[in-house]
């Protein structure tokens, strides 16, 4: 008799939130892809339908046929720039120039699907090791959200986030060579993964398990370079422009940096780039230093997912530029991290808000009286940059807490997205006065 397999319940709650969330996606972008609006400079933002899909496809030159990094420099990593190599390959044989970059962008948003689809199956099947239906309430959360379906495609940020959730679900399987692998291919993809591998030195490092962070370091740095060293080799200069343009660019929108500067705020709304430069470094230094007390001083080891969801959420809070996609970045994160629900909702309320205000702000600046004024757009800001500050101060709480810790609570395990670090006793704590090294088989936290 044949065994037939039985998926878990996520799976398919999963794959129907998903394809739900991606239709809406795609519905709230319809008046510019289908509406004209694109053929209006302020139509896309008074429809708040932008995307860079369209726009970049004409404007990195693959439209004319050329290959990111080798035809024309690309602002975006590798991997980000083949995937929209692949797209315009695939509608290369249209003839006419605006069905092919509508075709273009359709073909984008189908491959973008795909990559939610997964990402949302990834962080449900971590959250699934809670037992508890926490898979299936992990795949609502994060195909649902209002901010990721707004968000979905403005930008390649999908990708990313797919295989970043598929890095930490491979780790939470105690795969750490595989998680290393797709953590190195997230960071090809875009650059905020690269920081998940300090979080994953935190907890090795309090768990003594310093030899399974190497070996998932180790699969990082052979992935990326797999993918990095051959472009770098042969397009020096193409391959060379994201890291450079990164460097180059000063306080954009989004950022708490573009606010100090429109007030002249003393020091910090200097608008000087090497400055900037400056004090944005040094303040996420000095915010991963804070981070690692914690994870080392704790009265209990922080589970993974919260240090990546603060590690990515002060990296936001501090940068130069936090582009309204960038909340694609934290909603699996935060999900897994579980904040308070209360402080969860608001923050999602508040990316609604910073979605529309932004486009409101771009037809008031080009289209004035018409749109939100600086006022409004600033204030609209301020409650984006405090509500994900509330956020992160309720998983601080949670970890200085952990009796508090939901997961901790309705779990059998210690840290179901831990890996090996899972239920594992503490070989290293650090008090305000001293670093105690536990034997190993010492008693757990």
């Amino acid at each position: 008799m044949a065994v037939r397999y039985r998926y878990p319940a996520f799976v398919g709650v999963g794959i129907a939130a998903s394809v739900f969330a991606a239709l809406l996606g795609f519905v709230e972008k319809l008046p510019c892809s289908s509406g004209g609006a694109w053929n209006t400079f302020t139509g896309q933002f008074r429809d708040a339908c932008y995307t860079d899909i369209y726009p970049l496809y004409y404007g990195e030159g693959l439209s004319s046929g050329k290959v990111p990094y080798y035809g024309h420099p690309v602002e975006y990593p590798v991997l980000m720039g083949w995937m929209m190599e692949a797209a315009a390959w695939a509608v290369h044989s249209v003839t006419d120039a605006f069905a092919r970059g509508k075709d273009f962008y359709e073909v984008t948003v189908l491959m973008l699907a795909v990559c939610l689809i997964v990402g949302v199956l990834a962080t449900a099947a971590t959250a699934n090791r809670e037992g508890n239906g926490a898979g299936t309430k992990a795949a609502l959360m994060v195909a649902l959200s209002p901010g990721l379906i707004l968000a979905a495609y403005i930008n390649w940020d999908l990708f990313a986030m797919a295989l970043t959730a598929c890095g930490l679900a491979a780790w939470a399987a105690r795969r750490p060579w595989l998680a290393g692998g797709l953590l190195g291919l997230a960071v090809a993809t875009k650059f905020y993964p690269l920081m998940f591998f300090g979080a994953l030195l935190l907890v090795c490092l309090r768990a003594g398990k310093l030899r399974e962070f190497g070996k998932a370091l180790a699969g990082g740095v052979i992935a990326w370079l797999a993918i990095n060293l051959p472009v770098a080799l042969t397009a020096t200069s193409g391959w060379a422009e994201f890291y450079a343009f990164s460097r180059s660019r000063g306080a954009d929108w989004g950022s708490v940096w573009y606010l100090f500067e429109n007030y002249h705020v003393p020091v910090v709304g200097d608008s000087s780039l090497s400055k900037l430069n400056l004090i944005t470094s040094g303040a996420f230094a000095v915010a991963c230093v804070l981070i690692a007390v914690l994870a080392l001083a704790a009265p209990r080891r922080p589970r993974l997912p919260q240090l990546c969801f603060l590690l990515l959420a002060s990296f936001l809070i501090l940068n130069k530029v936090w582009s309204p996609q960038y909340v694609i970045w934290l909603v699996p994160l935060a999900v897994l991290a579980r904040p308070r629900i209360w402080a969860y909702v608001l923050w999602q309320a508040a990316e609604v808000a910073y979605f529309l205000g932004i486009w409101g702000y771009f037809v008031y600046l080009y289209q004035p009286p018409s749109g939100i004024t600086t006022g409004w757009y600033f204030t609209i800001l301020s409650a984006r940059l405090l509500t994900l500050a509330l956020l992160a101060s309720t998983v601080v709480v949670d970890i200085l807490h952990p009796e508090r810790d939901q997961v901790r609570a309705s779990s059998t395990n210690d840290d179901p997205a831990g890996g090996v670090v899972d239920g594992v006793p503490d070989r290293l704590v650090v008090t305000w006065r001293r670093v105690i090294r536990h034997p190993a088989g010492a008693a757990a936290n």
